[in-house]
Formats: structure tokens, C-alpha cells, sequence
């Protein structure tokens, strides 16, 4: 499953640094490719909230198969699309259908034995951040040796191994919920409205990930400038420092298991936006850019690896539909980051993305400040791991 969720998100990505070789094959202003491969991210969002509540509605295993054999498909496309407006399609597919991650991710939880919740779920997301980091370079690196039709043969056959892998090992366990379509739909807002906790959770995940978003989408252009002049290869190969996020992953699940999802989540933002002083050092120094890169992934997955063992057990029967909800404003606060931090790099430089960045993480942190302090008012402090996840 940890494989699994790697090779499936890094699907949405292995098309970013490709956008001048599309534009270039497909005779394409760079506008008209960056809508393409936008139409990927908000075709994920969609999926997110049409078709990750159906993991509390059908059989997940079932789910997982079909919807992987519907992104195979797409990539096939992808990969022998003649015009950038089939290319798009194909795009759209496979952005709607890779929230197959998004179903294993909650699956794992249900399957983790009694007080390694946590140690799972961190485990589970560690591959997922792998794939979403590798992927660009992956990407890179197939394009300039086979060419970018390459890359997308590439993920069509990583799909297709986990699909098969997934239906040989994955149990069959019989949906929790049974209520229809729309319905099912409606109750993850019921969700939202009805768990105070969810919502906090959503907030904490949307102002660390803005941040993230704020940093990745404006740091290319710091390193393709003065005074690092880097080469598109070598910006993705960057992006590896982020990997140490993965580690943080399993070691952020074993705190939750110990009952210190409070103390974390405080910890994981203050450090979030801390990280970012280090990462306007880094406007001169590669190595510093490199430490703040590695603090900032490692705080910032912390932080989203706590947040889900959280959610999840507030509602078992609809783990599904939480991880919507959380996931849907996760994604949220990214995009809002991303298009906070073009904008302000534009008007301001480096140092307009270094406050976006820490601003999003540091207003989290003053709401768990004050999550804190309601707290000690009504007498509540760390609770052992088993009731940890409802505080």
C-alpha cells in the first residue's frame, strides 16, 4: 500500500516539467500548457469529492481495482495523444481517477492492528510523499533519455503492477455505511458541521499545506536566477532534499500512538513557519536553502500525518468521507498558497514567497494557541494514545 500510494499520486505530477517540451511537440503557447496540466489538480479535486466518500459506500477493494484500470487507461492516452486538447482529456482522467491514493490512505487505518494507527497511517503516507517528490524527476529523467511520451507509458505500467499487486493482497472487507449516492455525498458536509475536531484538523491542514504550496510553486525561479543559474534537471534533483519529510512521516505516527497529537501539531506548525527564516537565508546559499528545505518538509508532514490520525477515528464508519473533508481543504490551502505565491514573487521577489509562506503556518499556529488555552479551561490534557486521536 505504501508503494502503491506513491506510484498513484506521482501520476499528477510526472506532466510539470514537461511544460516546455509539450508546448514545444505540441506547437502551444506555455498558457495553453499550464491550463492543461492545471485541468490535472482541479480534476483531483474532484475527485477527491465525488469519489473518495464511495470507499465508506462500496468495498474498497473493489473500488481501488476499478478506479486504477480507468487511470491506466488514461495515461495510455496520454502517452499517444495526438493534439494537446487529448492530452487534456487524458489529464482529466487521470486526476480524477488517482484519488485512488486517497482510498488506500484511510483503508490502512481500518486495517492497522489496535495502537499502531498511527505507525500505519505514517507509513502509508511516507510512500505518497516519495511519489509526489520523485516523480519530477523521474519525469526529467525519462523525458531527456526516451522521450516525454516515455513517462507516461512509464506510469500507466507502475499503475497497472499496483492494481494487480493490490487485488492479490489487499482483504475483502464489506462497506461500513449503506445509504445512497447523494445522501453519502450530503453527510460529509453533515461531518464538517458535526465534529469540532474535523474542523480544527481541516484548519491545521490547510494553513501548513498553504505554505507548502506558497514554497514549491515560486522556488524554480529562485534557482534558475542569479546567483544559482540552475538547469531544470538540476532544480528537480532539489526537490529530493524534500524527502526527508518522509522520514518524519512513520516517526509523527508513532507520537500520535502515544497520545502526543496535541503537542505535535503545536510543535509541527510553530516549526513550519520557523523554517522559513532559513529558507530566505537560502536566496544566497544553496546549503541553507537545502537545511530549510529538510526542516520545513519534516515539520510540515508532521503535522499532516498527525492531522489524519486524528480524523480518522472519529467516525470509523466514515473514514472515507473524513478524509474527504480534510483532504478537500488541504488541497484548498495548497492551491491558495500556490496562487498567493506567484503573484508575490512577481511584486516582491523571494521575500514576498518567504512571507506568504510562514504567514499561513504561523495564523494555524495562533488557532492551536487557542485550541491551548480552551482546553486548559476545561480541564483537559494529553490523553492516553487511545483517546488521543478525539482530542
Amino acid at each position: 500500500m505504501t508503494f502503491a500510494t506513491g506510484a498513484i499520486v506521482a501520476n499528477l505530477y510526472y506532466a510539470q516539467p514537461l511544460e516546455a517540451t509539450l508546448a514545444e511537440h505540441f506547437g502551444a503557447s506555455s498558457g495553453a500548457v499550464g491550463a492543461a496540466l492545471t485541468i490535472i489538480q482541479v480534476a483531483y479535486a474532484v475527485g477527491l469529492a465525488t469519489l473518495v466518500p464511495l470507499g465508506d459506500l462500496l468495498q474498497r477493494r473493489r473500488l481501488v481495482m476499478t478506479v486504477l484500470a480507468v487511470t491506466v487507461a488514461g495515461l495510455v492516452v496520454a502517452a499517444t495523444a495526438p493534439s494537446l486538447a487529448v492530452l487534456a482529456s487524458a489529464f482529466a482522467v487521470v486526476g480524477v481517477t488517482s484519488v485512488a491514493a486517497q482510498v488506500l490512505v484511510p483503508f490502512a487505518a481500518q486495517l492497522a492492528r489496535p495502537g499502531e494507527e498511527g505507525r500505519t497511517v505514517g507509513t502509508v503516507m511516507s510512500g505518497l510523499l516519495i511519489g509526489v517528490l520523485v516523480a519530477r524527476v523521474v519525469s526529467g529523467l525519462v523525458a531527456d533519455w526516451l522521450g516525454w511520451r516515455a513517462v507516461f507509458v512509464l506510469g500507466a505500467v507502475l499503475t497497472a503492477v499496483c492494481a494487480v499487486a493490490l487485488w492479490r493482497a489487499l482483504p475483502v472487507v464489506a462497506p461500513p455505511v449503506r445509504m445512497s449516492y447523494p445522501r453519502l455525498l450530503g453527510s460529509v458536509l453533515g461531518l464538517v458541521r458535526d465534529q469540532p475536531v474535523l474542523r480544527l484538523r481541516m484548519v491545521y491542514g490547510a494553513t501548513s499545506y498553504a505554505s507548502f504550496g506558497a514554497l514549491w510553486t515560486s522556488i524554480g525561479f529562485l534557482l534558475a536566477g542569479p546567483p544559482f543559474h540552475l538547469a531544470d534537471a538540476q532544480i528537480g534533483l532539489f526537490a529530493l532534499f524534500g524527502v526527508a519529510g518522509a522520514l518524519m512521516a512513520r516517526f509523527a505516527g508513532r507520537l500520535a500512538d502515544r497520545g502526543l497529537t496535541h503537542l505535535t501539531t503545536g510543535a509541527a506548525l510553530a516549526l513550519t513557519a520557523a523554517s522559513f527564516v532559513l529558507v530566505y537565508l537560502g536566496a544566497h546559499s544553496l546549503v541553507v536553502l537545502a537545511v530549510g528545505i529538510v526542516v520545513f518538509d519534516m515539520a510540515l508532514q508532521a503535522c499532516h500525518i498527525t492531522n489524519q490520525n486524528v480524523v480518522f477515528p472519529l467516525a470509523p464508519e466514515a473514514r472515507s468521507r473524513l478524509n474527504t473533508a480534510y483532504m478537500t481543504s488541504y488541497f484548498v490551502g495548497g492551491a491558495t498558497g500556490s496562487g498567493l505565491s506567484a503573484g508575490m514573487y512577481a511584486a516582491h521577489g523571494w521575500t514576498g514567497v518567504v512571507v506568504v509562506g510562514a504567514a499561513f503556518p504561523a495564523l494555524g499556529f495562533l488557532v492551536w494557541l487557542g485550541e491551548s488555552i480552551t482546553r486548559g479551561r476545561s480541564g483537559s490534557g494529553v490523553r492516553p494514545a487511545a483517546a488521543a486521536t478525539r482530542a
